[in-house]
């Protein structure tokens, strides 16, 4: 018996499961990274580059910023090095897309590390492409969900970081009087 992956491509069930077991527990993490994330945002712990006496959602919205250029960087190199096992934990197969997402992943999270250093514009600058990166990211993997059935641990835990970061970032960049 077969599983369908991703395009009409199919997957042993034994393979299926296996990735299936295997991507539980890294599922796990960005959800878990985002609940620390604010954790440390909500304990009032300086954040990395914070500026005295600046409004506590811009203290937020740096540890935000700060977990989530240790995702991309996370993802960045299972997208690359670990492409074959980061793909089947997805249900899908590795394909030259993943490199892809590898290379921007790369550069978001560099651009964050910027950003929790460098204050209001560089952090509304990074934002942007995150937010609109990750909500359709999200949208994608609902329409795997919908149409293929794939509930494969990173296809679907990945929701919570692919909508709670952009609803994150604009919630507190609204807070702090940019958007």
């Amino acid at each position: 018996m077969t599983v369908l992956i991703s395009e009409g491509e199919a997957q042993p069930r034994s393979e299926a499961k296996a990735s299936a077991k295997s991507g539980k527990a890294s599922a796990l993490v960005l959800p878990s990274l985002l609940v620390l994330a604010w954790a440390f945002a909500l304990s009032g712990t300086t954040a990395p580059g914070a500026v005295a006496g600046e409004a506590a959602a811009m203290s937020d919205l740096r540890w935000i910023l700060y977990f989530a250029g240790f995702v991309f960087l996370f993802s960045s190199v299972m997208h690359s090095i670990f492409a074959k096992s980061m793909a089947a934990s997805i249900g899908w197969k590795t394909n030259g897309f993943q490199y892809e997402i590898a290379a921007v992943s790369l550069g978001l999270g560099a651009a964050c590390f910027y950003a929790t250093y460098n204050g209001i514009e560089a952090m509304v600058t990074v934002s942007l492409p995150i937010v609109s990166f990750l909500f359709l990211a999200g949208v994608n993997h609902l329409v795997e969900i919908i149409r293929k059935q794939n509930y494969a641990p990173n296809n679907t835990l990945i929701l919570i970081w692919d909508f709670g970061v952009p609803i994150s970032l604009v919630a507190l960049l609204v807070s702090v009087g940019t958007f």
